[in-house]
Parts: C-alpha cells; structure tokens; sequence
C-alpha cells in the first residue's frame, strides 16, 4: 500500500513539474546557501584568519537572516502550490480516497521533495563553498590558501533545520486538506474574487505610514537620531507598502471607475476592471516584490558604496599616517614634549623612515549636555537628558588650538574663551560646568564633516590661552596629547614604524609621566577595513542575490496564478464580441502595470530614505556623497535590467497559459 502511495506522489511531481521545478529549485539554493554560511562560520581557516571576530559576527547575522528568509519563502511557495494542486485533491477525494489517505500521498511528496532539496543543496553547497571562500577572501584583501572543507556539523544542522521547516509545511499542508470538504477542494482553484470595497481607515493608516516614514528619513539630523529612526521608519514604510497595494491602490482603481470618461474606453475597462477584481488576491505578492526590490537595493547599494569608499573613509578617520593619543594626568610641559618628539624622530632614523608634516596639540575633552549657553557634565541618571543631545566639551590653549587648525588667533584674556561650536552660538557669555565665561570671539568649527555627523548633538571647542587658564579643567579629566604626521615607505615599512613606535612609548612610560599610549597607523586600519567592509560586501551580495531569488520565484508564481485566472476571462471576452487584438493589447497594458508598479514604488523608497542612509553611512567615516550616488544609481540600473529580463521570462510562460 506504502509502495502506492509512493507512486502517487510521483506522479503528482511529475505533472505538476511546473509548479515543483521552481519549488524544488529554490529549496536547493535555500539550503546551498544556509550550509555555504554556515560551513563558512565553522571553517577553521575562518577562525585562524586576520579579522575572524568580525566575520564570526558577519556570517552569524547572515545564518539568521537566510534561515528566517528561507523559512518564509519556503510558506509562501508551498501555499501557492497547495492552492493550485486543491482541484486535484478534490479529484482523489471524490473517487473514494479518504483524507488519510490524501495525508499519506502528500507526506510521501514532502519526503521526496525534503530529500531532492536537501540532498542537492548540500551537494552543490559543498562544491560551491570553496569558491564563496575565495570570494570572501579577494573581499577581504586576504591571499591565504584555501583548503577543500567539508563541515560534517553544517550538514547535519542545515539537514535538520530544514526538516523542521518541511514538516511544519507539512503540517499545515494536512490541516488544509482536513478542513475543506471535497467540493470546497474540486473548486479550490476556481473561487471568483469579489469586488473589494474601499477600507478608508486602511487607506488613511496606508497614507499616513509612508508619509511618516518619509517624513523620519528627510528630516533626521545626525547619526544617533539616525540609528535611532531607522527601524522605526522602515516598519512605518514597510506598513505603508503593504496597505498602499492592499487598500490605496483599490482605492485608485474605484477612482478611475468614477470617472467615465477614462473608464468606458475598451483597453481603460478591461485593464481597471480587471485589476480592481484581483487587487486583493496580488496585493501582498507585488507589496513582497516591493519589499524585497527595497531590501535587494539598499543593502547591496551600502555594501558596495562601504567597500569602494574604503580609502575615503580611512582618510576622514585617519588624517594623517600616524596617530598618537597618549594621556597625562599633568599637563606636559615643553621639555615632556620635546623628548616624546625625539623619540619619534629617533624611532624613525632607526627605521631609516622620514616624518613630515608633525604637529601636535593637548585637549581635556568631557561628554556633556549643552543648552543654549549653559554646558553641564552628561548624568546618564537624569531622565530629562535624551542621548540624542549627548555632546563633547573639548578645552584646549590658543597655542595648541593653532597648531590644530593652521591659523593665529588674538590674544585671550584671563576669564575669557574663544567659542568654536558644532551648532550656531550666538551668545556673548558661555556657562561652563557652573562657571561663566566672556567670549571673546566666534570661529568657524575646524570639522565641517563632523557637523553632519553630530546632528542635534553639540560639540564646542572652548579655547583658552594658556595653561594656566587650562588647569582648572585638568583636575575632572586626563589630559590628551595628540601627534601627528606622514611617514614615507612601504605599507610593511610604515607599519614596522608603528609597531616600533609603540615599544618606544611603553619603555617612557614611567619617564614621560602618560599613562596609557594609543597609537593609529592608517596603514594597519586598512586591513581591518578592508576585513570589515569586505565582510558586509560579501554578506551583501549573498543576501542580496537570496533575496533576487526569492522576488524571481514570487514573480514566476504570480504570472502563472494569473495566467490561470486570465485564460478564461480571455475566452469569455472573446466570446463576447471582443477582438482578441483589442483583449491582448488590455491584458498586456496590464501586466506591465501591476509588474513594473512594485520596482517603481521600491525605487521611489531608496530615493526617500537617501537621506538617512547618507547619515548612516557617517559611522563607517564615509562622507563622500557623490560616490554612494554612483552606487545607489549603479545598482538601482542593474537591477532594473534584471527585473526587465525576469519580465520577459516570467510573462512569456504568463501568455503561453492565457493565449494557448
């Protein structure tokens, strides 16, 4: 009896090989990809590898994301499936088979499609690992041999999480089938839509989401409130996407059809009136699309801008070669610094390197809250304090303020400061820590990029003239002294000199009277720029091209499902009087209507959210504007011209169902 059912669930494959074939090929690529990352987080290359902590965090957000992603793909491809095959069920049903039985040929199906998906996946994700390794590997400038792996624990966890999946499908898929009754089954397919009233309430939440979230991506200052905003304007937009296909556009449609001018046109009538009566049964599949096309953009767009901007970002960070912070509890004097200067000098002749372009300044630097004129200590206890306003005090004599800008300043008078501030300062007085200060001039902020950067928040260089005047701060903070300068050589010399540099400082520790040292070669940033933005490039584009897959296979699926719905009202047009002409002509204005319309509005989406993901973009140091264009726009074409090519693909198996 097994062996019968066996054989039905065969059979059932291999006449529905065009709803299963694409089925079957995502549950491959699913699980090729989930075993590749997962393979990829236990390869102990990884592990031993310059920069592994940071790819370990890369390749466990993207076993999360391809296992949540697959697990709803995989729902969502198998309902469709199951909505098509109802008629067939309905079929055995009515011949005599009980529904048991019906569980049966079906569990037979989910046996054989877990072990085609699974055992292919692994197959090909075994043979592609390696290749993905090397790929990670170029990404990330690394040139290490890669040996040939096999994760035995990949297998079994990608093995088992997906049985989990398959028999949760299965699950559902029995309790569909033991709900209906048989000639609810025989008419699965069959179930005319009835014309959707407009849900005004629906419309008006639809509206008011995506204005919201607009609204929270144009108008956000710095990369706190940034942070802060994005998830809630993504869900605010992502509520709006689904209402804006579900309610807005019925909406529209209802207002087309009021207007008789443009309804009683032949193409106008046929192409309103037929998307008005199926808008419900699309709406969540081109709001997927939508969804799906934002989420494809926005990541590779950022991925690929943070992987060419990797030179900009490390020249906004590091402007100069070498770094040195060390900090005092003293303020050094000239002979402290003057014998840390020769130490450098002397470092560099051993290393036989030439510095250029030195200069040093000191600061006391404190995290404050600032309004108006009046700058207090930040009390993270104080509820009144939003972090969003979190700000930096930074104290500094004339002589170093000088040497950090490049410009001479006027003498300052005992009592008095020069104001440097991130936002505009106007006031003739400045209270500092409960202390007034006269001020005496206003400068321009030596930053300009890290304006953008701040936002609401504030940061005010507070100039004094001396250190006599820079005591007072001295005794609530360490004071910072800072060098900088250029170095010629190698990318190895250069780094040489700085990891000699750092033995140096360690051994004038006691002398020099600094309690720590930190030193920056932008040279050694490199790398781990490269790791980390190599990282989040390949998770990217692995991500990204899952989430191309999943819109392709959503799109396949809803061509063919209006393919089956339109083959009939074609014949009853036809019938009627109609040239097949004149219904070809609506059916194809439609088609390109409803399968343009998600690529538009998710396009439209990027183009809203620039703004804060500009802003974003700060944390990784990268304030090249025109370059994250270039990306934003490079990407947006190439995926236009995939979209377009899965188009013409997906509407031809559409008008072979309808015109056969």
């Amino acid at each position: 009896m097994n062996h019968l059912y066996c054989r039905l669930a065969v059979t059932n494959l291999k006449k529905n090989k065009q709803f299963y074939l694409p089925y079957l090929l995502a549950g491959m690529v699913s699980v090729m990809m989930f075993y590749i990352m997962r393979a990829l987080q236990g390869s102990e290359s990884i592990h031993t590898m310059r920069g592994a902590s940071t790819l370990e965090i890369v390749f466990s957000m993207g076993i999360v994301i391809v296992g949540v992603c697959a697990g709803i793909f995989l729902f969502y491809t198998n309902s469709f499936v199951m909505k098509r095959r109802k008629k067939e069920l309905g079929v055995y049903n009515i011949l005599g088979m009980e529904k048991r039985h019906i569980a049966k040929v079906m569990a037979w199906e989910a046996v054989i499609l877990y072990a085609i998906s699974v055992g292919g996946g692994l197959v090909f994700g075994i043979v592609f690992h390696k290749l993905s390794a090397m790929f990670l590997y170029k990404l990330t400038g690394l040139s290490e041999s890669i040996p040939f792996y096999i994760s035995g624990k990949g297998c079994l966890q990608t093995a088992a999480f997906f049985l989990i999946l398959y028999i949760l499908m299965l699950m559902y898929n029995f309790v569909q089938v033991k709900l209906a009754n048989p000639i609810a089954l025989l008419h699965g397919n069959n179930v005319g839509e009835r014309e959707p009233q407009v849900k005004w309430i629906s419309t008006a939440i639809g509206v008011i989401c995506i204005l919201a979230g607009y609204y929270l991506a144009v108008t956000v200052h710095g990369v706190l409130e940034a942070v802060n905003m994005f998830f809630i304007a993504v869900i605010l937009v992502i509520v709006g996407t689904y209402e804006l296909f579900m309610s807005v556009s019925i909406a529209l449609l209802k207002m087309l059809k009021k207007n008789k001018k443009y309804y009683y046109q032949t193409a106008h009538f046929i192409t309103v009136s037929g998307m008005l009566y199926r808008m419900k049964r699309n709406a969540v599949g081109l709001a997927n699309i939508c969804v799906l096309s934002t989420m494809v953009l926005v990541m590779i767009s950022t991925t690929v801008c943070l992987y060419a901007g990797v030179e900009d970002s490390l020249q906004n960070n590091f402007k100069k070669e070498l770094t040195a912070t060390l900090h005092f509890e003293n303020i050094p004097d000239a002979a402290v610094k003057e014998s840390l200067m020769n130490q450098f000098q002397n470092t560099a002749q051993k290393q036989n390197r030439i510095l250029t372009e030195i200069s040093d300044y000191s600061d006391i630097s404190f995290v404050t809250h600032s309004e108006g004129n009046v700058v207090e200590h930040y009390d993270n206890e104080d509820a009144s304090y939003n972090f969003t306003e979190m700000g930096m005090l930074y104290v500094i004599t004339r002589a170093d303020y000088e040497n950090l800008t490049g410009y001479s300043y006027h003498e300052i008078p005992q009592g008095s400061v020069m104001v440097a501030s991130s936002k505009p300062f106007e006031e003739n007085v400045i209270k500092i820590f409960g202390k007034e200060y006269a001020v005496t001039s206003k400068m321009d902020f030596p930053n300009k990029q890290i304006e953008q950067f701040l936002g609401y928040a504030q940061v005010i260089y507070a100039v004094v003239e001396d250190n006599s005047a820079l005591e007072p701060f001295r005794a609530e903070s360490a004071v910072q002294y800072h060098i900088e300068m250029e170095i010629d050589g190698t990318n190895e010399q250069k780094m040489e000199y700085a990891a000699a540099v750092r033995e140096a400082l360690e051994e004038l520790k006691a002398e020099s009277g600094f309690y720590t040292a930190n030193v920056y070669s932008r040279t050694e940033q490199r790398d781990s720029y490269m790791e980390m933005n190599g990282g989040f490039l390949f998770l990217g584009l692995f991500l990204g091209g899952m989430f191309l897959m999943i819109t392709v296979l959503i799109i396949y699926y809803k061509q063919i499902s209006e393919g089956f719905e339109d083959r009939e009202r074609f014949s009853i047009m036809t019938k009627v009087g109609m040239s097949q002409k004149v219904v070809k002509s609506a059916i194809n204005m439609q088609v390109r209507t409803v399968f343009f319309m998600p690529i538009t509005v998710a396009v439209i989406h990027l183009f809203m959210a620039f703004p804060m993901l500009k802003i974003i973009m700060l944390i990784f140091g990268l304030f090249n504007t025109s370059l994250f264009l270039v990306c934003l726009a490079a990407t947006i074409a190439v995926f236009a011209v995939i979209y377009f090519i899965v188009f013409k693909m997906t509407s031809g198996s559409y008008y072979k169902i309808v015109y056969q």
